[in-house]
């Protein structure tokens, strides 16, 4: 695995990762088979992936090309890291697809949440939820992101000069404090400390259930199976208590409010028959996790380069103090800030916090020329597609100005997607981009954060991409 601050070199990729296919989705079948390992040498490749998903995935795609079949008994799995295969996946005949079978440890934690959820209910939901991510209500989120950062600040600004601290922990907690006040109007930060690990043993969970060559039962009295329920228990009471108090407001006649939880309990079935509890569940716990759990691991990862990188950390703090002086940002500045940008940007490329997802065909389909069957998964990782080198020059090194916008317009639109793309993209890509931009302008205004001697990143692929055992570093005043 790649875990040395400075991403060792990666394997080498077939010059045209396309010569093994069809430039572009078509209905013409392609001469010959597939590409992807046979017999023992797909065993060794099943065993990689098992062992470390992140490598064992890139490797078949370095030695394969872009788009590989694996054939595990009955079940067929297509690596799909060509642009043009993932926008027809996605975009072009997504109505063929569905989330794969390997979210069914997520569906047992989130149940039909917008995550997981498919077809009309999900339509239904995306419609309830989409309202609160418009441009215009992002940007009325904007002061809360900045309070939250400030007041967050003023509280290590008490603290000892030089302090060592996990940064990956400090902005899981400011996430899910901003979660709370944008999406449900209630302040989360006292629980971050209770929440956090409970989340983090529920997506460990899913993502070995969805791993898993035998699927235990959640009902067997297992330690794996106990350590759930008991996390997914702490969830469910934080859900029972913004549910309960919001009732109880609009019961003493406050006004409901126009956030998510808003429209959820405001929301009515064509017999007008409000949401039930079970489906209210669902959601909430989505928008909980969804909503602060990426951006955290992007703002963590993030804070880790730039230590690695001090030229750009330079430039980024230049760009801020050029912009809004020694004040808190407003959302004009934050969009005068581009070097920020494209730092997240590349933050994003490197360190994909949604480092893959998968669907399933619900009906045949060919895409590059090859026969997709009913039942045949493909999966794309992100974590691999940021590293192709058709698409990235020096794909292991760290720089933002891949991300000016000539440079973007240059790349294939699909051979970057940190947020998923087509229907089902993340409705809050926007909230999370802008909440980084907010949330970093106010620390590195005020912070230096230098990675503390010894530390190696070790990325964990659970449902998302996480620092394994947290990201050491040393926070000191500037």
């Amino acid at each position: 695995m790649r875990t040395s601050s400075d991403f060792s070199p990666a394997p080498t990729f077939p010059s045209s990762p396309k010569s093994q296919a069809v430039s572009a989705p078509t209905r013409e079948l392609a001469k010959g088979p597939p590409a992807g390992p046979r017999g023992l040498s797909l065993l060794r490749h099943h065993a990689a992936i098992l062992r470390n998903p992140l490598d064992g995935i890139h490797e078949i795609s370095a030695r394969y090309g872009s788009f590989v079949r694996l054939d595990w008994g009955p079940l067929v799995f297509w690596l799909a890291n060509d642009p043009d295969a993932i926008k027809h996946v996605l975009l072009d005949n997504a109505k063929a697809y569905r989330k794969s079978r390997n979210y069914d440890g997520l569906r047992l934690a989130l149940g039909q949440g917008l995550v997981t959820s498919e077809a009309e209910l999900w339509k239904t939901q995306r419609k309830l939820v989409a309202p609160a991510f418009t441009p215009g209500r992002i940007a009325r989120y904007v002061p809360a992101f900045v309070k939250a950062a400030e007041e967050a600040a003023d509280g290590w600004r008490a603290s000892t000069d030089r302090a060592r601290t996990d940064v990956h922990h400090d902005m899981m907690s400011l996430t899910f404090r901003i979660v709370g006040h944008t999406l449900f109007g209630t302040e989360l930060g006292g629980e971050a400390d209770r929440i956090g690990p409970a989340f983090e043993e529920v997506l460990r969970f899913a993502e070995d259930y969805s791993m898993s060559l035998v699927r235990i039962p959640p009902s067997w009295p297992t330690p794996a199976n106990y350590r759930f329920k008991k996390a997914l228990g702490e969830l469910d009471r934080l859900v029972e208590r913004i549910v309960r108090e919001r009732r109880e407001r609009l019961a003493k006649g406050h006004d409901a409010g126009e956030d998510v939880l808003a429209a959820l309990l405001a929301a009515r079935d064509d017999d007008g028959r409000p949401m039930d509890e079970a489906q209210l569940r669902d959601e909430v716990l989505t928008l909980v996790g969804a909503g602060h759990e990426t951006t955290a691991n992007a703002l963590a990862f993030t804070l880790y380069l730039l230590s690695l990188h001090p030229d750009w950390e330079r430039r980024v703090v230049e760009e801020i103090h050029a912009v809004s002086g020694d004040r808190s940002p407003t959302i004009e500045e934050l969009a005068r800030m581009p070097i920020l940008e494209r730092v997240i940007e590349e933050s994003m490329r490197l360190l994909p916090p949604v480092w893959g997802f998968e669907r399933q065909a619900i009906e045949s389909d060919v895409v590059l020329g090859h026969r997709i069957e009913k039942g045949h998964i493909i999966g794309v990782s992100a974590w691999t597609l940021h590293r192709m080198p058709d698409y990235w020059e020096n794909p292991e090194g760290f720089d933002p100005e891949r991300f000016t916008a000539e440079r973007k317009k240059a790349r294939p639109r699909f051979a970057y997607v940190p947020f998923g793309a087509g229907p089902r993209i993340c409705v809050g890509a926007s909230f999370a981009m802008l909440e980084a931009k907010a949330i970093l302008a106010v620390l590195l205004r005020r912070f230096r954060f230098e990675v503390t001697s010894g530390y190696r990143l070790v990325p964990e692929p659970l449902v998302t991409l996480r620092p394994k055992g947290g990201i050491s570093m040393t926070r000191s005043f500037r």
